[in-house]
């Protein structure tokens, strides 16, 4: 007998029962959907796009695709961003950069950290473009691209206040000098990063000014073919003019890290999972690990497929989480357990087992879900586990 869907699921989750490439599955057992899942609206995505493209004034992008492009899945990202006139895709390292030529994506690859030694002949055979922290590694970039007979690419990074990495700016015009020895380096670009756009605004506004004076120490914009210092707040809410690249990230995926932007954009992941139970349990009776909640009255609990091992954070245990059911809010109640969290539905008569529950997305924005956690939105994303299934949606 064929296996089919029940009607309370999704139709997206019934390309999961279709496919033909399930590992370790016994073809003499139905393939059930997954309980948690992750729906990845790619037309969102391009819609946040063009209102980054509209907040910069046209201007050059780099996509920030680092950390699985947010834990939104960074294979199908990059593909889906091929044809958006994209200048460089943002990664955090070589292994970031490997799965997206492996993808077939051919955009320019932009490592954003330092890098180690070892990995320096990969980024010249390559010609990945590496952000220069020190002369020291210049110097081995440039014996490497001497090797193989090129004139690698490279942008300088300057710290004006990051402390992670760059030329601290104080001494980059001597820097400098040493770096204009190194034949078989081009410097195509300049950039730095903002620590703090989404939280200090006069001390990221005095980073402007300090980066728009660097410049000017190193001989003028026209020295560099890419200048860039704005990742999604600074694109949103500072100079326009002091770059003609900018580096968005959260804001692609739906996020506004300031206030009064959110409305532009539009979600982009929904995590989702369904009922798994329902029961009604008595009055003085405990809910979930360390009885933190108690029901003083007769109280109808649904289980939901979904917990902490899938990245849907323990901290929010207690704290007035909800969840998005038959198009309503209900409370968690008592700890988010490994696989599993409880729900309050009680009055709620037509809550089943199988309904789909939305776990963040439209209903219950993911900025509200990390505040309650007491942490931040890029968290909650890159935390977002390899169980939980990407259903990418054009």
């Amino acid at each position: 007998m064929p296996f089919e869907l029940p009607s309370p699921f999704n139709p997206v989750l019934a390309s999961f029962a279709q496919r033909p490439n399930f590992i370790d599955v016994n073809d003499s057992y139905p393939v059930s959907p997954p309980r948690a899942w992750a729906e990845i609206d790619l037309g969102a995505m391009k819609k946040n796009l063009a209102v980054a493209r509209e907040a910069f004034g046209g201007g050059a992008l780099m996509a920030v695709v680092k950390a699985g492009a947010y834990g939104h899945g960074l294979e199908e990202i990059a593909r889906s961003l091929a044809n958006e006139n994209i200048v460089f895709f943002g990664v955090a390292n070589v292994g970031e950069a490997r799965r997206i030529r492996n993808a077939g994506v051919e955009t320019r690859i932009y490592l954003l950290g330092a890098t180690w030694s070892e990995e320096r002949e990969e980024i010249v055979a390559r010609d990945w473009t590496p952000c220069i922290s020190t002369v020291e590694e210049a110097e081995q970039f440039n014996r490497l691209a001497a090797r193989y007979q090129k004139r690698l690419k490279v942008h300088i990074a300057v710290d004006t206040g990051m402390g992670r990495g760059g030329f601290v700016a104080d001494h980059l015009v001597e820097s400098m000098r040493r770096l204009d020895l190194l034949k078989n380096l081009e410097i195509e670009g300049i950039g730095s990063h903002l620590p703090s756009a989404d939280e200090d605004k006069e001390f990221t506004e005095s980073q402007f000014r300090r980066f728009r004076s660097i410049i000017d120490e190193l001989g003028g914009p026209q020295r560099f073919k890419w200048i860039h210092l704005s990742n999604s707040a600074g694109l949103l809410g500072y100079d326009k003019d002091a770059c003609n690249l900018s580096r968005p990230g959260l804001l692609l995926y739906g996020v506004s890290p300031l206030p009064g932007f959110q409305e532009k954009l539009i979600t982009v992941m929904t995590l989702k999972s369904r009922v798994t139970l329902v029961r009604t349990l008595p009055t003085g009776h405990g809910v979930s690990y360390g009885r933190q909640f108690v029901t003083t009255k007769p109280t109808r609990v649904a289980t939901v497929g979904i917990g902490y091992g899938d990245g849907y954070p323990r901290h929010v245990s207690g704290k007035g989480a909800e969840v998005w059911l038959r198009g309503r809010r209900f409370p968690i109640l008592g700890r988010v357990t490994m696989d599993q969290l409880m729900v309050d539905v009680t009055g709620a008569d037509d809550v089943i087992e199988g309904d789909e529950v939305e776990i963040f997305g439209p209903n219950i924005l993911v900025d509200e879900i990390a505040e309650k956690a007491g942490t931040i939105v890029w968290e909650i994303f890159t935390c977002i586990t390899p169980r939980v299934t990407r259903c990418h949606i054009p």
